[in-house]
């Protein structure tokens, strides 16, 4: 497993990649990952695979979008092997497993946090692993572009 971290110089040469033009913003962590998500959503339009750490990145970006837009502690929602993050306000948990878990691969994740993927059709087809009463996103997604 690469454990490469997401730096400019690996985010701007999966953007060369793809034709696009290489990072414009700082080298902040925030800041490279949501030009990450770009990054991803080119590779997919391109049919191609994102390399890992830009990939992670987007992940991470996004996650962080819902906890941020959905404060709370009541949900948790993990995308292995990348990242989890708890999210929407509500009774929460303090040990062992929460009783709201939201689980799904990294391409799902971003088709559903980007509108590309509805929720009832990712569970309808088992791309979604939901258990607990409130484990169901629909109302959180597809999440509202960033500023």
């Amino acid at each position: 497993m690469s454990r490469t971290p997401l730096t400019r110089a690996v985010l701007d040469e999966q953007r060369h990649a793809l034709g696009l033009p290489p990072h414009g913003g700082t080298d902040e962590p925030a800041e490279l990952r949501r030009s990450a998500l770009e990054a991803v959503l080119a590779a997919y339009d391109a049919g191609a695979e994102p390399n890992r750490p830009v990939l992670k990145g987007a992940v991470r970006h996004l996650l962080d979008r819902l906890a941020a837009l959905a404060p709370g502690r009541s949900v948790e929602v993990r995308v292995p092997p990348y990242a989890a993050v708890q999210c929407i306000a509500g009774p929460h948990h303090t040990r062992g497993t929460p009783p709201n878990v939201v689980e799904m691969d990294p391409p799902t994740w971003i088709a559903l946090a980007t509108g590309r993927l509805a929720w009832d059709d990712a569970v309808k087809k088992g791309r979604v692993r939901a258990s607990g009463p409130r484990a169901d996103l629909s109302g959180h997604l597809p999440l509202p572009p960033a500023d």
